[in-house]
Parts: structure tokens; C-alpha cells; sequence
């Protein structure tokens, strides 16, 4: 298939040419060869002043307790450090820009920890004629990088310190997906140091070039997760697209104040069905992204947030108007019109770092029914003390991202409208046990039809281990069935491949046939 072929195949529309927007091969080399010397490696034991900084990087509910944490910033840094854990028999997990929303990287058992903060170059690579991502970048100063130098940005997620590294592996959703499609769309290949079945380490490329042997490796972190094949230490990406010159951000507020079941059932009831009518492939509706944060009644209010580019006509006045049409609060409305790369970079850099987090979610092809709107009032306007602070956020999604055919990518879910995301957060550990089960009892309580869990599947990077509780899951669908779908067996196919020693695991990691 011709590169023609597979950008046709990836997205339809406008994309920046690649050819057009290489540069000189010489300035091009420069970006990354001739400069400082890669930081590291550096080894950071108990004990160390850095130790505490680098075991405490996400999720506070988890904080790790390794032998080391290896910081490394480049790949051959990479290689030895997973060589020398594999040697000594010491299971190691790797960490990109710890937003882990569960212990993963920090489970009692990783006795190594590769951080891959030193891995952060951001450039374009002739050889391949790609963008080069390094997976320690954050998101930020990609989207930073890529705008300034050329003009172009991957479509991925809206939390500017979040890391590349597992984000792209999981697919890469974000305020522009609806547009142009998920980051991992525009993947054209990997760089991953991989353990084989001798214990060797090596550091391996793999593309979607349907001559590649390797493919099957690239076709796997198009969607499959992190942590389940080896370290990724660099992505490469084509045919990437560019954001709207200027956008606008809103935010449109309805306060719990004198809101009754029946007008919170009508506002979340409305915007299922504005995306129901409005995700489909190229309809104009696709260039609006917007998130309906359904609060507890603590919080004070419900949010609608978003963005749109600037040149979108009426589309966010007739968004707003169709989800708040019949609820019988009066709705407070701000916007702010900015140039992409300000409001992109601009939001709030409060990502949950601190607190102490517990995550879920659903894909949806319709809106939610009346039972889980009950369900969802039920939950969310409890009073008093014992109504912990929680949130359900309906998220647009399809548009691009459901343009591209099931086979080409690992992402399982190609028909949704809508992303559920169920959070919590908290600060004290004693009061674990209570938000963790108010969580569990509204997502169980919500799915209760399926058997506590979505009949459409959830998102890998939003991981939640209670799917593969039978105590909450008692659908009879593995937690693997719910992530990956059908595409489970070729990524166990690609696991016995690519790390038949089975040295990169967690609790929801591929695992081998």
C-alpha cells in the first residue's frame, strides 16, 4: 500500500505535508546531534534526596518503594538499565509523566524504575521523514514544539503535563480527536527496547510499512496500552495535522440551586442525544469538542466545557442552546476567544498530582438511558457528610476517530458518540475505603443492566483493576474483553512474540496466549 493509500486510510481531510514542512537536513540534524550530551544515567537510591520526588510522580494513593529509579535520556541508557534488571532478576516498570491512575508503575513488586524524564526531544527526523517524539515528553511541550517549528500537532489529550510515553500506546484522545482522529492515528513507527526470549535486550523499530516484519509491534501501541511489550523510548509520526489558527474556550455553568431530578435528567438526557445526532464521520458538528462534568451536589454546579476553532459560525451557540433546552435552571456562560497554542498550553496545570485518585470509564453509542439517569441523580445529589466529591464527565467522542476502519489500529472502540469518565479524589488515606466504595456502588449501580460494567467497553488509558474483579465485574466479559475487544488475541499473539518472558507486566497487561 502506498504512503498516499495509508494517509487516505488514516484520515481524510487537510493535513500538513510532510515534504512541504521538512527542513533543511543539516538544521535537522543539529535539533538533535551536536548539542548538550543526553542527561543520565543517572541512579537514584533510598535514601537519596531525589528518591521521594521521583517514587511520589501521580497517583498519592500509590507510592512506590524500588531499589532504584534509573533516569535515563536515551535509548541505549534504556537498553542497559533493562538489561541489568533482567540480569539480576529484579522486575522494573517504566514511567513517562506519571499520570497513572493506578499502581502500576508503583506496585510493591517493580524493584526498578526506569524514568524517561531525560527523554524529551521533540524534532523532525529525515531519515524517516516523521516527527520524532521522544516518550518522556510531556504533551505540552510537544504540542509547543511541533506548533512553533512547523505548524502542525498530534491530536492527543488536554492535560499539558501529561507524558507521551503511555498516552500514545493507549490511543491519545483529545479535544481535537473529533477532527482529525486519535494521536495514535498518525503513528508511523516505534522505537522499543525489548527483552527476547534468552534474556537478550535489544532496541528494535517497528512501522506500519506492510513490508516491516515488525508491524505487528507497531500495530500493537496503536491502542494496545503501555507497559505491555517493552520500553518505548521514541515515536515517530506523518501526515499530522494542523489545529485551528485560534479557538474558542468555553465554559457554561448550571447551578445545582433550584435543579430537580427532572431538569438534571434533561441536561445530561440532551447532550447523549446531541451526540448521538452530531459524532458521525465529516459531520460539521465534529469540529465542537465539549465535556458535561456532572458534579455532586457539593460542588455547587454542573459544568459544560469546551472548545470549537474560532471560524465555527453558530455551532457553539446551537450546542449550548440544544443541551440546555427545557432544564429549568438559568445557565451563566463565559468564553474566551485565543490563539490555539495559548489555550491549548493555557489550561489549568491542576492534573490530580496530590491527590489520591480512583478512575473509571464507558464508551457509549447512545445516550444514557432513564434508569441511568436515575442512577446518576441518585448518586451525584446526596447531601451531608456522608457525600463524598465525585464526578461523571460525558465527553463528546467519534467524528475522525470513528472514520477509521476496525482492523487498521488496536483501538477496540470505533463507534462510540460518547466517553464516560467517573473520578474521585480525596486527600486523606483514612477515607479510602469510603470514597473507593461510593465510586464502585454508583459505576455498578449505573451499569447494573450489563452486570456492573459498560456493554460498550472502557478506555485502557483510564485504567481501573476493579474490571477484573469478579466482585464488580459479574458480567462473565474478562476485563480484557472490555479494553481490547476483538483485537485481544492478536495483541496476546504480539505479548508471546515481542516479550515471551513475560518482564513487562502490571495487573491489566496483555497477557501472553
Amino acid at each position: 500500500m502506498s504512503e498516499h493509500s495509508r494517509r487516505n486510510l488514516f484520515r481524510a481531510g487537510a493535513v500538513a505535508s510532510v515534504a512541504a514542512l521538512q527542513p533543511a537536513p543539516a538544521l535537522a540534524h543539529a535539533a538533535r546531534v551536536g548539542c548538550a550530551p543526553p542527561l543520565g544515567p543517572v541512579r537514584v537510591h533510598p535514601g537519596d534526596p531525589r528518591y521521594e520526588d521521583l517514587v511520589r510522580r501521580g497517583n498519592r494513593r500509590f507510592v512506590g518503594t524500588p531499589d532504584e529509579v534509573r533516569v535515563v535520556g536515551s535509548t541505549q541508557q534504556v537498553v542497559e538499565a533493562v538489561r541489568e534488571a533482567v540480569r539480576s532478576r529484579r522486575r522494573v516498570a517504566v514511567r513517562s509523566g506519571g499520570h497513572g491512575f493506578e499502581g502500576f508503575v508503583d506496585d510493591p513488586g517493580v524493584r526498578v524504575v526506569i524514568d524517561l524524564s531525560g527523554l524529551t526531544g521533540v524534532y523532525f527526523d529525515p531519515r524517516r521523514s516523521a516527527f520524532a517524539v521522544e516518550a518522556g515528553a510531556t504533551l505540552g511541550e510537544v504540542y509547543r514544539r511541533l506548533y512553533l517549528g512547523w505548524g502542525v500537532t498530534i491530536p492527543g489529550g488536554s492535560c499539558p503535563g501529561v507524558g507521551v510515553g503511555g498516552h500514545i500506546a493507549g490511543g491519545g484522545y483529545g479535544r481535537l480527536s473529533r477532527l482529525h482522529g486519535l494521536a495514535a492515528d498518525f503513528l508511523h513507527a516505534i522505537e522499543i527496547v525489548v527483552v527476547t526470549a534468552a534474556g537478550d535486550v535489544r532496541a528494535v523499530v517497528a512501522s506500519r510499512e506492510p513490508a516491516d516484519p515488525h508491524r505487528e509491534l507497531w500495530w500493537a501501541h496503536t491502542g494496545g496500552g503501555g507497559g505491555n511489550f517493552g520500553v518505548v523510548t521514541r515515536y515517530w509520526f506523518r501526515s499530522l495535522p494542523q489545529p485551528p489558527a485560534r479557538v474558542v474556550n468555553f465554559t457554561v455553568t448550571w447551578p445545582w440551586a433550584g435543579m430537580d431530578e427532572r431538569d438534571f435528567h434533561r441536561l445530561a438526557g440532551n447532550f447523549g442525544t446531541w451526540c448521538e445526532r452530531h459524532s458521525a464521520p465529516g459531520a460539521p458538528q465534529a469540529r465542537l469538542y465539549s465535556e458535561l462534568v456532572l458534579t455532586s451536589r457539593s460542588a455547587g454546579a454542573h459544568l459544560l466545557t469546551g472548545q470549537v476553532p474560532g471560524d465555527a459560525g453558530p455551532l457553539l451557540d446551537e450546542h449550548v442552546t440544544a443541551v440546555g433546552a427545557g432544564v429549568g435552571v438559568t445557565p451563566v456562560r463565559s468564553q474566551e476567544t485565543l490563539p490555539w497554542l495559548a489555550a491549548t498550553l493555557g489550561k489549568d496545570s491542576d492534573d490530580g498530582k496530590g491527590w489520591r485518585l480512583k478512575v473509571k470509564s464507558a464508551f457509549h453509542r447512545t445516550g444514557l438511558t432513564g434508569r441511568q439517569l436515575a442512577a446518576a441523580y441518585h448518586h451525584l445529589a446526596l447531601v451531608g457528610d456522608d457525600a463524598p466529591a465525585r464526578s461523571m464527565s460525558l465527553n463528546t467522542y467519534g467524528g475522525a476517530i470513528n472514520s477509521v476502519p476496525p482492523a487498521a489500529t488496536a483501538t477496540a472502540r470505533r463507534d462510540a458518540t460518547m466517553l464516560l469518565f467517573y473520578l474521585t479524589g480525596w486527600t486523606d488515606p483514612a477515607e479510602d475505603d469510603r470514597h473507593l466504595g461510593r465510586l464502585r456502588e454508583f459505576y455498578r449501580d449505573m451499569y447494573a443492566d450489563t452486570h456492573g460494567v459498560p456493554a460498550g467497553g472502557a478506555y485502557i488509558n483510564y485504567p481501573d483493576v476493579d474490571l477484573a474483579d469478579p466482585a464488580w465485574n459479574r458480567s462473565g466479559r474478562p476485563w480484557s474483553a472490555l479494553y481490547y475487544g476483538d483485537r485481544y488475541a492478536r495483541l496476546q499473539a504480539v505479548k508471546a512474540h515481542w516479550d515471551p518472558r513475560d518482564v513487562f507486566r502490571h495487573a491489566l497487561s496483555v497477557r501472553r496466549a
